[in-house]
C-alpha cells in the first residue's frame, strides 16, 4: 500500500513539472506573438527589417518657418578689405533707384539701434535736414547723391586724423554708412527704403580684419530687419551682394527679424539628384532637398541639430507618391496574428 502511494506521488510530481514547463512555454510564445504584433519594424545596425506590410511612417516634427519675399534695391560690399584703413576705405555700391549715401564716423552703438527703430519719415527728414544722428557721432563723413547705377567703387576717408573709440568692448562703431532712397512718396509700405551698413576698420587696438559687422534693411512701414547670409553646400556664403532675384524675410519678433537671400540651382549634397531647396536653422546651411530632409535630424554639413527650416524655392520637382495597393500578409503571419488575437481575448486584454 505504501509503495503504491509513493509511486502515485512520484507520478504526480513528474506531471506537475511537465505542466509548469508547458505553462512557461505557452507564456513565452504569447509574449513573442504580442511583441511581433505590436512592433512591426525592428532596426538592426541602422537597417530596417519589416514584418508584414503595415509600416507606420514617423512624421517629421521639425517646424517650418514661414517667409515672405522682399526686394533689395541696394548692394554694398567692401573691396580689398585686408588693406582698408581709415584713410582709404574702398567700397563697391550699386543701386536700382536714386539714393543718398551718408557716412558717419564713431557712431554710438546704443543710439544707433534706438534710432533705427524710429519711423521711416523721421529718418528721411533728418537725412534731408543734414542732422542724422546729431550729437551721437564723433565725425561726419561724406554725403553723396546719385541716380541708379551698377557697381561703382567709392573711396571713403576719415575727415580728421583719428577717432576716440576706446578699448574693447567699445561703445562706438568705427563707421556707419546709410544708403537711403530719394523717392519716398512713390513707395509701397513693404518696400525697402534704406540699407544701413556697420563697418569695422582694423586699427592698432582692435586688430580684427576690416569687415562689415552688420547690415540692416529699413522698410517704408518702419519695419527693421537684420540681413544674414546663407551658406551654400560649396562652402561659399551667399549674400545679397551676389545679386539674387529675391530675398526672404522671417516674420519673427521685431528684435529678431531677419532676411535671407535665395540660392541658385545647386544639387542636394545627399542625393545629388534633386536641387537644394531648404535652408536649415540655426546653422543656415542650404544644402538639402525636401526628399532627403525627411530622413535627417542633423545638418549634413556641420552635424548640428536641425531646429527649424525654411524653403528658398518651390518644391514642385518632387514626384507625387503613388498610392500603394493594399496587400494581404503572408498566410503564416496571418495565422500568427489570429492566434495572438485569440490569446489577447482569452487573457482579457483590449486589442
Amino acid at each position: 500500500m505504501m509503495v503504491a502511494m509513493t509511486a502515485m506521488l512520484v507520478s504526480v510530481a513528474e506531471l506537475s513539472n511537465i505542466f509548469s514547463v508547458l505553462a512557461v512555454l505557452i507564456c513565452f510564445c504569447a509574449m513573442v506573438l504580442f511583441i511581433m504584433r505590436n512592433m512591426m519594424v525592428f532596426r538592426l545596425h541602422g537597417e530596417e527589417m519589416i514584418f508584414g506590410s503595415s509600416v507606420h511612417q514617423v512624421q517629421h516634427q521639425i517646424p517650418q518657418m514661414k517667409m515672405m519675399k522682399v526686394h533689395i534695391p541696394f548692394t554694398f560690399k567692401l573691396t580689398d578689405a585686408s588693406k582698408s584703413s581709415y584713410s582709404d576705405l574702398q567700397c563697391l555700391v550699386s543701386s536700382q533707384v536714386p539714393y543718398t549715401l551718408q557716412a558717419i564716423w564713431g557712431v554710438s552703438i546704443r543710439e544707433l539701434h534706438l534710432f533705427l527703430w524710429r519711423p521711416w519719415n523721421v529718418l528721411h527728414s533728418q537725412l534731408q535736414a543734414g542732422n542724422l544722428l546729431q550729437g551721437h557721432y564723433q565725425q561726419k563723413g561724406v554725403i553723396i547723391q546719385k541716380t541708379s547705377h551698377n557697381n561703382e567703387v567709392l573711396t571713403l576717408s576719415l575727415p580728421q586724423p583719428a577717432l576716440d573709440l576706446g578699448t574693447p568692448p567699445r561703445l562706438c562703431y568705427p563707421l556707419v554708412i546709410f544708403l537711403v532712397r530719394n523717392d519716398p512718396r512713390t513707395m509701397q509700405p513693404d518696400e525697402t527704403v534704406a540699407l544701413i551698413n556697420v563697418v569695422h576698420i582694423k586699427d592698432s587696438v582692435c586688430t580684427l580684419p576690416t569687415s562689415i559687422l552688420a547690415q540692416y534693411l529699413k522698410q517704408a512701414n518702419g519695419q527693421l530687419s537684420c540681413l544674414k547670409q546663407l551658406y551654400l553646400a560649396t562652402g561659399n556664403p551667399l549674400s545679397y551682394e551676389d545679386e539674387p532675384t529675391a530675398s526672404l524675410v522671417c516674420p519673427q519678433e521685431e528684435e529678431e527679424r531677419s532676411v535671407w537671400t535665395t540660392a541658385g540651382e545647386q544639387l542636394c549634397v545627399v542625393c545629388q539628384y534633386f536641387p537644394l531647396s531648404r535652408a536649415l536653422l540655426p546653422c543656415r546651411h542650404t544644402c538639402i532637398c525636401a526628399s532627403c530632409f525627411s530622413k535627417l535630424d542633423r545638418c549634413p554639413m556641420c552635424r548640428s541639430p536641425i531646429r527649424s527650416y525654411f524653403c528658398i524655392r518651390g518644391e514642385d520637382y518632387m514626384p507625387s507618391e503613388p498610392c500603394a495597393p493594399a496587400t494581404k500578409p503572408p498566410p503564416m503571419l496571418q495565422w500568427l496574428q489570429d492566434l495572438n488575437d485569440r490569446l489577447t481575448d482569452l487573457l482579457g486584454f483590449q486589442r
